[in-house]
Protein backbone atom coordinates (compact mmCIF):
# COMPACT_ATOMS: atom_id res chain seq x y z
CA UNK A 1 0.00 0.00 0.00
CA UNK A 2 1.46 3.31 -1.04
CA UNK A 3 1.39 6.27 1.32
CA UNK A 4 1.79 9.91 0.45
CA UNK A 5 2.68 12.87 2.62
CA UNK A 6 0.54 15.98 2.18
CA UNK A 7 2.40 19.23 2.66
CA UNK A 8 0.83 22.48 3.86
CA UNK A 9 1.55 23.94 0.43
CA UNK A 10 -0.53 21.20 -1.23
CA UNK A 11 -3.45 21.96 1.09
CA UNK A 12 -3.24 25.65 0.26
CA UNK A 13 -3.10 24.89 -3.46
CA UNK A 14 -6.14 22.61 -3.25
CA UNK A 15 -8.13 25.23 -1.39
CA UNK A 16 -7.17 27.87 -3.91
CA UNK A 17 -8.27 25.74 -6.84
CA UNK A 18 -11.66 24.95 -5.30
CA UNK A 19 -12.33 28.23 -3.56
CA UNK A 20 -14.44 29.84 -6.28
CA UNK A 21 -16.09 28.92 -9.54
CA UNK A 22 -15.28 32.42 -10.78
CA UNK A 23 -11.65 31.29 -11.07
CA UNK A 24 -12.32 28.29 -13.33
CA UNK A 25 -9.62 28.03 -16.02
CA UNK A 26 -10.48 29.62 -19.34
CA UNK A 27 -8.73 29.42 -22.72
CA UNK A 28 -5.69 31.67 -22.91
CA UNK A 29 -7.45 34.03 -25.33
CA UNK A 30 -10.36 34.61 -22.93
CA UNK A 31 -10.88 37.62 -20.72
CA UNK A 32 -9.87 37.04 -17.07
CA UNK A 33 -12.62 36.09 -14.62
CA UNK A 34 -13.36 37.54 -11.19
CA UNK A 35 -16.05 37.56 -8.55
CA UNK A 36 -18.32 40.61 -8.80
CA UNK A 37 -17.39 41.86 -5.34
CA UNK A 38 -13.66 41.82 -6.14
CA UNK A 39 -14.39 44.37 -8.89
CA UNK A 40 -16.70 46.53 -6.80
CA UNK A 41 -20.08 45.12 -7.82
CA UNK A 42 -22.68 43.42 -5.65
CA UNK A 43 -23.72 39.91 -6.69
CA UNK A 44 -27.33 40.48 -5.49
CA UNK A 45 -27.64 43.51 -7.78
CA UNK A 46 -26.43 41.49 -10.77
CA UNK A 47 -28.89 38.78 -9.80
CA UNK A 48 -31.71 41.32 -9.66
CA UNK A 49 -30.82 42.53 -13.17
CA UNK A 50 -30.72 38.99 -14.61
CA UNK A 51 -34.03 38.06 -12.98
CA UNK A 52 -35.67 41.25 -14.24
CA UNK A 53 -34.29 40.72 -17.75
CA UNK A 54 -35.52 37.13 -17.75
CA UNK A 55 -38.98 38.24 -16.65
CA UNK A 56 -39.42 41.41 -18.69
CA UNK A 57 -37.46 40.80 -21.93
CA UNK A 58 -38.95 38.32 -24.37
CA UNK A 59 -36.44 36.80 -24.83
CA UNK A 60 -32.86 37.17 -23.67
CA UNK A 61 -30.12 34.96 -25.12
CA UNK A 62 -26.97 36.03 -23.25
CA UNK A 63 -25.45 38.61 -20.93
CA UNK A 64 -21.85 39.36 -19.99
CA UNK A 65 -20.59 42.07 -17.65
CA UNK A 66 -16.95 43.15 -17.65
CA UNK A 67 -15.51 45.44 -14.97
CA UNK A 68 -11.89 46.60 -14.78
CA UNK A 69 -11.13 44.15 -17.59
CA UNK A 70 -12.55 41.11 -15.73
CA UNK A 71 -15.69 39.16 -16.54
CA UNK A 72 -17.74 39.30 -13.34
CA UNK A 73 -20.99 37.81 -14.64
CA UNK A 74 -21.89 35.74 -17.67
CA UNK A 75 -24.98 33.77 -18.57
CA UNK A 76 -26.73 32.15 -21.48
CA UNK A 77 -30.39 31.27 -21.77
CA UNK A 78 -30.57 27.56 -22.66
CA UNK A 79 -30.09 26.32 -25.41
CA UNK A 80 -27.71 29.23 -26.09
CA UNK A 81 -24.14 28.56 -24.96
CA UNK A 82 -20.84 30.37 -24.63
CA UNK A 83 -19.72 28.75 -27.88
CA UNK A 84 -22.82 29.73 -29.88
CA UNK A 85 -22.04 32.32 -32.58
CA UNK A 86 -24.87 34.84 -32.57
CA UNK A 87 -26.17 37.09 -35.31
CA UNK A 88 -25.21 40.69 -34.57
CA UNK A 89 -27.50 42.39 -37.07
CA UNK A 90 -26.56 46.10 -37.06
CA UNK A 91 -23.99 45.72 -34.30
CA UNK A 92 -21.93 44.58 -37.30
CA UNK A 93 -21.73 48.25 -38.32
CA UNK A 94 -19.32 49.11 -35.51
CA UNK A 95 -16.92 46.44 -36.80
CA UNK A 96 -17.18 47.80 -40.33
CA UNK A 97 -16.32 51.33 -39.23
CA UNK A 98 -13.36 49.87 -37.34
CA UNK A 99 -12.12 48.44 -40.64
CA UNK A 100 -12.49 51.89 -42.21
CA UNK A 101 -10.45 53.41 -39.38
CA UNK A 102 -7.69 50.85 -39.81
CA UNK A 103 -7.58 51.39 -43.57
CA UNK A 104 -7.32 55.14 -42.98
CA UNK A 105 -4.46 54.55 -40.54
CA UNK A 106 -2.69 52.58 -43.28
CA UNK A 107 -3.06 55.51 -45.67
CA UNK A 108 -5.50 53.79 -48.02
CA UNK A 109 -8.26 56.41 -47.79
CA UNK A 110 -9.52 59.43 -45.85
CA UNK A 111 -12.85 60.40 -44.28
CA UNK A 112 -12.75 63.40 -46.64
CA UNK A 113 -12.57 61.28 -49.79
CA UNK A 114 -15.58 61.62 -52.13
CA UNK A 115 -17.55 58.38 -52.37
CA UNK A 116 -17.63 58.59 -56.18
CA UNK A 117 -13.84 58.44 -56.24
CA UNK A 118 -13.96 54.72 -55.56
CA UNK A 119 -16.66 53.70 -58.03
CA UNK A 120 -16.50 55.85 -61.17
CA UNK A 121 -17.68 52.94 -63.30
CA UNK A 122 -20.86 52.49 -61.22
CA UNK A 123 -21.79 56.18 -60.94
CA UNK A 124 -24.83 57.68 -62.69
CA UNK A 125 -24.12 59.24 -66.07
CA UNK A 126 -24.91 62.68 -64.63
CA UNK A 127 -24.38 62.56 -60.86
CA UNK A 128 -26.05 65.31 -58.82
CA UNK A 129 -24.02 67.94 -57.02
CA UNK A 130 -25.08 66.43 -53.69
CA UNK A 131 -23.87 62.99 -54.75
CA UNK A 132 -20.58 64.49 -55.86
CA UNK A 133 -20.27 66.12 -52.43
CA UNK A 134 -20.91 62.91 -50.46
CA UNK A 135 -17.81 61.86 -48.49
CA UNK A 136 -16.72 58.77 -46.61
CA UNK A 137 -17.45 60.67 -43.39
CA UNK A 138 -21.08 61.03 -44.47
CA UNK A 139 -21.32 57.26 -44.84
CA UNK A 140 -19.87 56.79 -41.37
CA UNK A 141 -22.30 59.23 -39.75
CA UNK A 142 -25.41 58.18 -41.73
CA UNK A 143 -25.76 61.72 -43.03
CA UNK A 144 -25.50 60.87 -46.72
CA UNK A 145 -28.18 63.33 -47.77
CA UNK A 146 -30.77 60.66 -48.56
CA UNK A 147 -34.37 61.32 -47.56
CA UNK A 148 -35.01 57.57 -47.34
CA UNK A 149 -32.65 54.64 -46.91
CA UNK A 150 -31.68 53.03 -50.23
CA UNK A 151 -32.69 49.39 -50.60
CA UNK A 152 -30.22 46.81 -51.85
CA UNK A 153 -32.99 44.88 -53.57
CA UNK A 154 -34.33 47.84 -55.59
CA UNK A 155 -33.00 46.20 -58.77
CA UNK A 156 -32.28 42.53 -58.21
CA UNK A 157 -29.69 42.15 -60.96
CA UNK A 158 -27.90 45.42 -60.23
CA UNK A 159 -24.78 45.73 -58.07
CA UNK A 160 -25.64 47.10 -54.64
CA UNK A 161 -23.12 49.94 -55.06
CA UNK A 162 -24.77 51.07 -58.29
CA UNK A 163 -28.21 51.02 -56.65
CA UNK A 164 -26.91 53.13 -53.77
CA UNK A 165 -25.31 55.71 -56.09
CA UNK A 166 -28.48 55.95 -58.19
CA UNK A 167 -30.63 56.79 -55.14
CA UNK A 168 -31.66 60.48 -54.99
CA UNK A 169 -29.51 62.60 -52.67
CA UNK A 170 -32.02 65.31 -51.83
CA UNK A 171 -30.17 66.96 -48.94
CA UNK A 172 -26.67 68.32 -48.65
CA UNK A 173 -24.53 65.49 -47.26
CA UNK A 174 -23.57 65.96 -43.63
CA UNK A 175 -26.70 67.90 -42.71
CA UNK A 176 -29.35 65.27 -41.94
CA UNK A 177 -29.22 61.93 -40.08
CA UNK A 178 -31.17 59.11 -41.75
CA UNK A 179 -30.56 55.54 -40.60
CA UNK A 180 -28.84 53.87 -43.53
CA UNK A 181 -27.54 50.29 -43.58
CA UNK A 182 -26.56 50.62 -47.23
CA UNK A 183 -24.20 53.43 -46.25
CA UNK A 184 -22.40 50.84 -44.14
CA UNK A 185 -22.36 48.45 -47.08
CA UNK A 186 -20.65 51.22 -49.05
CA UNK A 187 -17.98 51.47 -46.36
CA UNK A 188 -17.38 47.74 -46.68
CA UNK A 189 -17.21 48.01 -50.46
CA UNK A 190 -14.70 50.87 -50.20
CA UNK A 191 -12.47 48.91 -47.82
CA UNK A 192 -12.56 45.98 -50.23
CA UNK A 193 -11.78 48.30 -53.14
CA UNK A 194 -8.69 49.82 -51.52
CA UNK A 195 -7.34 46.70 -49.79
CA UNK A 196 -8.34 43.90 -52.14
CA UNK A 197 -9.87 42.02 -49.20
CA UNK A 198 -13.35 41.71 -47.79
CA UNK A 199 -13.87 43.42 -44.45
CA UNK A 200 -13.91 39.97 -42.84
CA UNK A 201 -10.56 39.08 -44.41
CA UNK A 202 -9.09 42.50 -43.67
CA UNK A 203 -10.06 42.43 -39.99
CA UNK A 204 -8.84 38.87 -39.44
CA UNK A 205 -5.16 39.66 -38.67
CA UNK A 206 -5.80 43.21 -37.47
CA UNK A 207 -8.69 42.69 -35.04
CA UNK A 208 -10.12 39.19 -34.78
CA UNK A 209 -6.90 37.24 -34.31
CA UNK A 210 -5.32 39.63 -31.76
CA UNK A 211 -8.53 39.55 -29.70
CA UNK A 212 -8.79 35.77 -29.90
CA UNK A 213 -12.04 35.93 -31.88
CA UNK A 214 -12.16 32.60 -33.69
CA UNK A 215 -14.20 31.59 -36.72
CA UNK A 216 -16.16 34.79 -37.32
CA UNK A 217 -18.45 34.66 -40.35
CA UNK A 218 -19.96 37.50 -42.35
CA UNK A 219 -22.69 37.27 -44.98
CA UNK A 220 -21.86 38.66 -48.44
CA UNK A 221 -23.73 40.51 -51.15
CA UNK A 222 -24.18 38.87 -54.57
CA UNK A 223 -21.05 40.80 -55.57
CA UNK A 224 -18.95 39.05 -52.90
CA UNK A 225 -18.70 42.04 -50.54
CA UNK A 226 -19.12 41.59 -46.78
CA UNK A 227 -22.53 43.17 -46.15
CA UNK A 228 -21.10 45.48 -43.51
CA UNK A 229 -24.36 46.79 -42.10
CA UNK A 230 -25.36 43.37 -40.81
CA UNK A 231 -24.45 39.71 -41.24
CA UNK A 232 -21.58 39.23 -38.76
CA UNK A 233 -21.75 36.22 -36.44
CA UNK A 234 -19.52 35.98 -33.34
CA UNK A 235 -19.84 34.83 -29.72
CA UNK A 236 -20.95 36.86 -26.69
CA UNK A 237 -17.45 37.11 -25.23
CA UNK A 238 -16.19 38.31 -28.60
CA UNK A 239 -18.63 41.22 -28.37
CA UNK A 240 -17.32 41.96 -24.87
CA UNK A 241 -13.71 41.86 -26.08
CA UNK A 242 -14.53 44.34 -28.82
CA UNK A 243 -16.09 46.69 -26.29
CA UNK A 244 -13.13 46.28 -23.95
CA UNK A 245 -10.75 47.16 -26.79
CA UNK A 246 -12.66 50.40 -27.36
CA UNK A 247 -12.76 51.08 -23.62
CA UNK A 248 -8.97 50.72 -23.61
CA UNK A 249 -8.69 53.27 -26.43
CA UNK A 250 -7.62 50.64 -28.96
CA UNK A 251 -4.84 49.04 -26.92
CA UNK A 252 -4.71 45.27 -26.34
CA UNK A 253 -2.00 43.38 -24.49
CA UNK A 254 0.30 46.37 -24.75
CA UNK A 255 -0.19 46.83 -28.51
CA UNK A 256 -2.14 49.65 -30.14
CA UNK A 257 -4.47 47.78 -32.49
CA UNK A 258 -6.65 50.77 -33.38
CA UNK A 259 -5.40 54.38 -33.29
CA UNK A 260 -6.63 56.20 -30.19
CA UNK A 261 -7.70 59.23 -32.20
CA UNK A 262 -9.94 57.02 -34.32
CA UNK A 263 -11.55 55.52 -31.20
CA UNK A 264 -12.24 59.00 -29.85
CA UNK A 265 -13.70 60.24 -33.14
CA UNK A 266 -15.81 57.12 -33.72
CA UNK A 267 -17.38 57.26 -30.26
CA UNK A 268 -17.95 61.03 -30.14
CA UNK A 269 -21.12 62.76 -31.34
CA UNK A 270 -20.45 63.55 -34.97
CA UNK A 271 -24.05 64.27 -35.97
CA UNK A 272 -27.26 65.20 -34.17
CA UNK A 273 -30.11 62.68 -34.21
CA UNK A 274 -32.32 64.13 -31.49
CA UNK A 275 -32.94 65.69 -29.17
CA UNK A 276 -34.82 62.90 -27.40
CA UNK A 277 -33.88 63.23 -23.71
CA UNK A 278 -35.35 59.90 -22.60
CA UNK A 279 -34.34 57.85 -25.64
CA UNK A 280 -30.99 56.20 -26.22
CA UNK A 281 -31.59 56.71 -29.95
CA UNK A 282 -31.52 60.49 -29.70
CA UNK A 283 -28.20 61.26 -27.98
CA UNK A 284 -26.11 61.72 -31.10
CA UNK A 285 -24.30 59.42 -33.52
CA UNK A 286 -20.60 58.84 -34.17
CA UNK A 287 -18.88 56.64 -36.72
CA UNK A 288 -21.34 53.73 -36.56
CA UNK A 289 -21.63 54.02 -32.78
CA UNK A 290 -24.61 55.42 -30.89
CA UNK A 291 -24.13 57.86 -28.07
CA UNK A 292 -26.13 56.77 -25.02
CA UNK A 293 -27.36 58.35 -21.85
CA UNK A 294 -25.20 58.36 -18.72
CA UNK A 295 -21.95 58.95 -20.58
CA UNK A 296 -22.04 55.60 -22.38
CA UNK A 297 -21.80 54.67 -26.05
CA UNK A 298 -22.69 51.49 -27.88
CA UNK A 299 -23.02 49.44 -31.00
CA UNK A 300 -26.37 47.71 -31.31
CA UNK A 301 -28.43 45.55 -33.62
CA UNK A 302 -31.97 44.43 -34.36
CA UNK A 303 -33.71 42.20 -31.83
CA UNK A 304 -31.57 43.33 -28.91
CA UNK A 305 -27.86 42.86 -29.69
CA UNK A 306 -25.70 45.24 -27.64
CA UNK A 307 -22.10 46.17 -26.99
CA UNK A 308 -22.36 48.88 -24.33
CA UNK A 309 -19.25 50.73 -23.19
CA UNK A 310 -19.38 52.71 -19.92
CA UNK A 311 -16.12 54.68 -19.63
CA UNK A 312 -17.05 56.35 -16.33
CA UNK A 313 -17.63 52.94 -14.72
CA UNK A 314 -14.74 51.18 -16.54
CA UNK A 315 -17.22 48.55 -17.69
CA UNK A 316 -18.52 46.77 -20.78
CA UNK A 317 -21.84 44.96 -21.21
CA UNK A 318 -22.54 42.46 -23.99
CA UNK A 319 -26.10 41.28 -24.61
CA UNK A 320 -27.69 39.08 -27.25
CA UNK A 321 -31.43 38.55 -27.50
CA UNK A 322 -34.47 38.15 -29.71
CA UNK A 323 -36.78 40.92 -28.60
CA UNK A 324 -38.74 43.79 -30.08
CA UNK A 325 -38.14 46.27 -27.25
CA UNK A 326 -34.52 47.35 -27.20
CA UNK A 327 -35.14 50.48 -25.14
CA UNK A 328 -36.54 48.25 -22.39
CA UNK A 329 -33.23 46.36 -22.34
CA UNK A 330 -31.26 49.57 -21.94
CA UNK A 331 -33.65 50.88 -19.30
CA UNK A 332 -32.96 47.75 -17.24
CA UNK A 333 -29.22 48.36 -17.57
CA UNK A 334 -29.58 51.95 -16.40
CA UNK A 335 -32.08 51.18 -13.63
CA UNK A 336 -30.61 47.96 -12.26
CA UNK A 337 -26.91 47.87 -13.12
CA UNK A 338 -25.76 51.48 -13.28
CA UNK A 339 -26.12 51.98 -9.49
CA UNK A 340 -24.16 48.79 -8.85
CA UNK A 341 -20.69 50.10 -9.67
CA UNK A 342 -18.55 50.96 -6.66
CA UNK A 343 -15.17 52.61 -6.76
CA UNK A 344 -13.64 50.11 -4.33
CA UNK A 345 -13.60 46.36 -3.91
CA UNK A 346 -16.49 44.99 -1.85
CA UNK A 347 -16.33 42.41 0.90
CA UNK A 348 -16.55 38.86 -0.44
CA UNK A 349 -20.05 37.40 -0.33
CA UNK A 350 -19.85 33.70 -1.10
CA UNK A 351 -23.49 32.98 -0.32
CA UNK A 352 -24.63 35.67 -2.74
CA UNK A 353 -22.22 34.40 -5.39
CA UNK A 354 -23.63 30.89 -5.09
CA UNK A 355 -27.20 32.18 -5.32
CA UNK A 356 -26.29 34.14 -8.44
CA UNK A 357 -24.86 30.99 -10.01
CA UNK A 358 -28.05 29.08 -9.19
CA UNK A 359 -30.17 31.70 -10.91
CA UNK A 360 -27.88 31.68 -13.95
CA UNK A 361 -28.04 27.89 -14.20
CA UNK A 362 -31.85 27.97 -14.42
CA UNK A 363 -32.16 30.36 -17.37
CA UNK A 364 -34.02 29.19 -20.47
CA UNK A 365 -35.22 30.83 -23.67
CA UNK A 366 -38.93 31.51 -23.36
CA UNK A 367 -41.29 29.04 -24.98
CA UNK A 368 -42.41 29.87 -28.47
CA UNK A 369 -39.34 31.99 -29.19
CA UNK A 370 -36.78 31.13 -31.87
CA UNK A 371 -33.74 29.44 -30.34
CA UNK A 372 -31.25 30.30 -33.07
Amino acid sequence: MNTYSITPWAIILTLAINSSAWAQPKPSNSLPRSSPEAQGISSPIIQAFIEAADKEINTMHSFMLVRHGHVVAECWWNPQTAETPHVLWSLSKSFTSTAVGLAIAEGKLSVEDPVLKFFPDLAPAEPSENLKAMKVKDLLTMSTGHDKEPKATAVQSEPWVKTFLAHPVVHKPGTKFVYNSQATYMQSAIVQKVTGKTVLEYLQPRLFEPLGITNPTWDKSPQGVSIGGWGLFIKTEDIAKFGQLYLQKGKWNGKQLIPQDWIEAATSKQVENGPKPNSDWGQGYGYQFWKSRFGAYRGDGKDGQFCIVLPEQDAVIAITANTGNMQAQLNLVWDKLLPAFNAKELQANKLAEEKLKEVIASLKVKEGQPKK
